[in-house]
Parts: C-alpha cells; sequence; structure tokens
C-alpha cells in the first residue's frame, strides 16, 4: 500500500493552499492531494459563467501550482477513513496510507422543504462542471428565470444574468432586504437600487410557498400570493459542511454542525486536521457558531493548518472568522467585515458608528471619479474597530481588506485616525477627507467623552 506524509482530500482552494504551503513549509515531504473530479471550478467565479465569461471551462480552477511543486494529484472518491490504521479507502477498492490528513472536502448547497424543488429545470448553485454546463445552457433556452435567495450569490447570480437580453430576472428573499445578513439596512438598499436599475424584480420579506408546473418548473408561488412566472429557478440560500466523512470516521461535530476543530485547524483526531467550509467556524469576537463560507476565509486556514502539519512551527492559530465579503452589483462595489451595527447592539456591545464618504479621486471632478461610502463601527468603551462596510468604486473591494486586517489588529480609533497612508489624485481620495481616516475621527470625540 502507497502512503503520503501529508494527504490532502479535496480540490478546492483550501486543498489546494494547504498542499501548497505544507510542501513550501516541509519540503522533504511527500504531499498527495486527492479529488472526486479531473477538472474543478472556481467557486467565486460561477455567478460570472453565464455572460462574463464565455464558457464554464473559463473558469477552471488551475492546477499549474501543484504541477509545478510536483504534488501528485489523484482523482479519486474516499469512502472510508481508518483512523487506527491511518488509511483511506477509495471507490475503485484501492487504498493509500497516512501520517497527516487533511480533509477539505467543502459544502453542499441547502436545499428547503419546498414543494416543487424536482421538477426539471429548477437548478443549485453546484461546484461542478458538468452540472453548471447543463445550467448555461438552460439559462440560454429561458426567458424568465426566479432566483431564490437574495445572498451574496443570489444576488451576484440576478446581477449577471440582467446583462442577458431579452431575459426577466427575478429574485426572491426571505429577509426584509437582500444582503441583510452582512450588511446594515442602508448598504443593503443601495444594493438592491442597483439591482432594480439594472432590470431585477425584487420580492423581499416573503416566503416561497411552492415550485409548480407540468414536469417542469413553470410558477413560483410567494406566500403573500404572488405569482411568478418561470422557465428556470436557480436555489440559492446557502450551503452546509460537508461532513459525511467526518461522522463516519467518528470526529467530532462542532454545534453548527462543521467539523470541530481547534485554533490550528486541528480535529478531534490529532493526525487529522479540517480546513475551508467543511470546518466548523467560530466568530472573531463572540467565539459563537458563524454560517460563513469563503474561498478567503478557506485559504487562510489552509496556511495555518499547512504550516503546522508536524508540530507548532510557526504560530499562526484560527483567532476567529471576520467574515470579510466583497462584491459588485452593476456599477456599485460593496465591501463587509467584522460585526454590523445591527450585529453589534444584538451581541450587546455598546458601540459608536460613523459615516464618511468622499470622491476616489482628488479633485472630484477628475474623469472616472465616484463617490465611496465608509462606515465603522467601534467599542464604545475601549475604541477597538468591531467591524465595517464601504459602498461606491472599486476602491471598495482593497478598502475593505484594509478594514479587515484593522480589525484582526484589533486596531483603535486613534490609531486609524493617525494611520499614514499613501494618496494619489487619480487612485485614492484626498488625504484630508480618507473615509478610514474621517471616520475614525468623528469616533474619537464620542469615545473619549466617556
Amino acid at each position: 500500500m502507497e502512503k503520503a506524509d501529508a494527504l490532502i482530500i479535496g480540490g478546492g482552494p483550501a486543498g489546494v493552499i494547504t498542499a501548497l504551503t505544507a510542501k513550501r513549509t516541509y519540503p522533504d515531504k511527500n504531499i498527495v492531494l486527492v479529488r472526486n473530479v479531473e477538472k474543478g471550478v472556481i467557486p467565486c467565479g460561477i455567478p460570472y459563467i453565464f455572460y462574463r465569461l464565455d464558457k464554464v471551462e473559463q473558469d477552471i480552477l488551475s492546477d499549474t501550482g501543484l504541477e509545478k511543486n510536483k504534488i501528485p494529484i489523484l482523482i479519486k472518491t474516499v469512502t472510508n477513513i481508518d483512523r487506527n490504521n491511518k488509511t483511506v479507502f477509495f471507490s475503485d477498492n484501492t487504498s493509500m496510507g497516512y501520517d497527516r490528513l487533511v480533509l477539505a472536502i467543502g459544502s453542499t448547497p441547502v436545499i428547503p422543504p419546498i414543494p416543487g424543488l424536482d421538477l426539471k429545470n429548477v437548478f443549485f448553485v453546484k461546484k461542478d462542471l458538468e452540472y453548471l454546463k447543463q445550467m448555461r445552457q438552460q439559462v440560454y433556452k429561458s426567458k424568465k428565470i426566479v432566483i431564490i435567495g437574495g445572498g451574496f450569490i443570489g444576488v451576484e447570480f440576478a446581477e449577471e444574468l440582467s446583462h442577458i437580453e431579452g431575459l426577466e430576472i427575478s429574485l426572491v428573499e426571505l429577509l426584509p432586504h437582500c444582503l441583510e445578513a452582512a450588511f446594515d439596512e442602508e448598504f443593503a438598499i443601495a444594493a438592491e437600487e442597483e439591482l432594480i436599475k439594472r432590470g431585477v424584480k425584487l420580492h423581499t420579506g416573503v416566503k416561497v410557498e411552492r415550485l409548480e408546473g407540468e414536469g417542469k418548473v413553470e410558477k413560483i408561488i410567494l406566500s403573500n400570493g404572488h405569482v411568478i412566472d418561470a422557465d428556470m429557478a436557480i436555489v440559492s440560500i446557502g450551503a452546509r459542511p460537508n461532513t459525511g466523512l467526518a461522522v463516519k470516521a467518528g470526529l467530532s461535530i462542532g454545534r453548527g454542525g462543521g467539523i470541530w476543530v481547534d485554533e490550528y485547524l486541528r480535529t478531534s483526531d490529532p493526525a487529522i486536521f479540517a480546513v475551508g467550509d467543511c470546518a466548523e467556524k467560530r466568530d472573531f469576537f463572540t467565539r459563537r457558531h458563524t454560517p460563513v463560507m469563503l474561498a478567503s476565509t478557506a485559504v487562510a486556514e489552509a496556511r495555518i493548518a499547512g504550516a503546522n502539519l508536524w508540530g507548532l512551527k510557526l504560530i499562526r492559530e484560527n483567532r476567529g472568522t471576520i467574515a470579510t465579503f466583497s462584491t459588485r452589483i452593476g456599477d456599485l462595489a460593496l465591501g463587509a467585515a467584522g460585526l454590523t451595527e445591527e450585529e453589534a447592539k444584538r451581541e450587546g456591545f455598546e458601540i459608536v458608528a460613523t459615516v464618511a464618504e468622499a470622491p476616489n479621486r482628488h479633485p472630484g471632478v477628475l474623469p472616472g471619479a465616484k463617490k465611496t461610502k465608509v462606515k465603522l463601527i467601534f467599542s464604545k468603551h475601549s475604541g477597538i474597530l468591531l467591524g465595517g462596510q464601504v459602498l461606491g468604486g472599486e476602491d471598495a473591494g482593497e478598502i475593505i481588506n484594509i478594514i479587515a486586517l484593522a480589525i484582526q489588529k484589533q486596531l483603535t480609533a486613534t490609531e486609524l485616525d493617525t494611520l499614514q497612508i499613501a494618496t494619489h489624485p487619480l487612485l485614492t481620495s484626498a488625504p484630508t477627507v480618507y473615509q478610514i481616516t474621517t471616520a475614525a475621527g468623528q469616533a474619537l470625540s464620542q469615545i473619549s467623552a466617556i
């Protein structure tokens, strides 16, 4: 029987980065990656396979890094893990031993108990190349598409499909606003307004009761009695950790349903790690379960796990999930990190929330200038940054990364107010009105008054 020093199960971003990090940290070790598909897709690129990309194959996750580092790729399906003998069994009746095992087995779409989801032309968001090809083909055969779920993926699907001429797009969201789980109301409303500009018909604060049709979906029945005609439906209401292998192997499962891991991504078996969507996530501030599944979170975990497979050589720990998001809807870019104002209040934090808005060029009449708005949430007593949101131009995508770093390093309003920054007329807001420092400065008067 063959044996790997480290066997990585899963070929998504988490699995690939774990393998590459392990090889870089332990160059003499035999690192092997196994996945059950010939080619994997880039998860974050799935919403863009309908218009911006010419075909689904353009969203393939490259194997170049693995090949360059001489990391073998096995195309096999894992059926069982024998922890006592450190052996993994495959569906073709072969097996492989391991010294360290990493589970990067992702998540599966949530399928709600809604009658009619088994009708033809109802699709879920799956990371499966052949399935996505079928979905794309059906999009171009359809005239009326209904998206069920107004989170990031649902909104991005709606925005992408709105570019296709002749399509009528409707989006149904149970919460009062789309993206409400990640943004405060004023930011969520701005996103909805952009969708409406693109012709998307929004149905918020309402539940899908059932799907109807003769063999294929034809109507979506809502809880308010409204009926939406449809010849295709896309269900995007979230995902759940893929834990089947872990449960079968007797590994501990967390309260949130993911594989239990410690700060170094070690499971209840010290020889087995779990990273990415399949691993339990805990909030950075409250340590409660948080249902955040992001490629950016997955690769951060992968780097921690890969570096520490054989002892804590590098003190890299997972102190919790910050939940850093970014997206683009039409001409509007949005980002969020940490706690929203509503979440912070709900958790019992005493907070100060401030907002700063300025053009992302200076002077603001320069070509391409667009107003970018930043909202920051601070602890009222310590001044520590708890969260932030951004909307405006494309610079929002990098501004939110600055905010995420500030949260991770537990920077205070004083430190952000005196942040040394680079600015340029063609690249950023003016240093006198740079949104992060301006919002932090506004908070200081309220924090120092305590």
